[in-house]
């Protein structure tokens, strides 16, 4: 199905599923472009619509809550409580054509937004449903998110740029990026390590997430 910014009015279907893909603009390590969060949400939203006749995909929402990032230039963030005001806006204009509203975030720091506006939406009766991507491995600008760049479009990332960043289990760093931001644990950005990424990993992890998110799509929809 074809993206819900190409689509006239007219031919806009009224029982279908719009997927958000929902990302962030953000630092990602000196060899990734700030888009990495909102480019893998908006790919798995065109994956899930390639399978499925009943999805249409929105146009990406760029902009999360990043705070935690913005000693880096270029982060652009909106804020938990200003996202959740958004996606609660948007989830009750998007109910009056689609019965169905499918959030995509590929940012973790939007968890607690989405979290708070599909408890609203749901209180309102909105059928919404949100996912978030996961995968073992490192958690930022490392060897997973290098990869899945480099398959979705590798002339975006800069290997010669690529370096280890802050290598400890994310449970060790917590505390510290809590209360400095990741520039207090990572001076580069990176949590992890991008050594080794390559597009063939990247399209393993690619197509897993693919399969994880048409599976829990199926049963949200099958729910009675």
């Amino acid at each position: 199905m074809r993206p819900l910014g190409e689509l006239r009015w007219p031919s806009v279907p009224g029982e279908a599923i719009l997927a958000l893909p929902l990302g962030s603009t953000e630092q990602h390590g000196p060899h990734l472009p700030l888009s990495t969060d909102a480019d893998v949400a908006a790919a798995l939203c065109a994956a899930l619509a390639s399978v499925r006749d009943d999805v249409v995909v929105a146009p990406p929402l760029p902009y999360g809550a990043s705070g935690e990032h913005q000693d880096f230039p270029g982060t652009v963030s909106i804020g938990t409580e200003a996202l959740t005001h958004v996606l609660v806006e948007l989830g009750r204009s998007a109910s009056v054509t689609f019965p169905r509203l499918l959030v995509v975030s590929g940012h973790g720091g939007n968890l607690a937004a989405v979290r708070a506006a599909l408890a609203t939406l749901t209180a309102e009766s909105r059928d919404v449903l949100a996912w978030f991507p996961r995968w073992d491995g490192d958690a930022h600008a490392g060897y997973v998110e290098t990869s899945l760049q480099l398959h979705l479009d590798a002339s975006r990332v800069s290997l010669a740029a690529a370096e280890a960043g802050a290598v400890a289990p994310l449970a060790e760093l917590l505390p510290a990026l809590r209360s400095g931001g990741v520039r207090a644990v990572s001076p580069n950005g990176v949590l992890g390590d991008p050594a080794g990424a390559s597009a063939e990993a990247g399209r393993t992890i690619f197509e897993g997430l693919v399969a994880d998110l048409v599976t829990a799509v199926a049963a949200w929809v099958s729910r009675p």
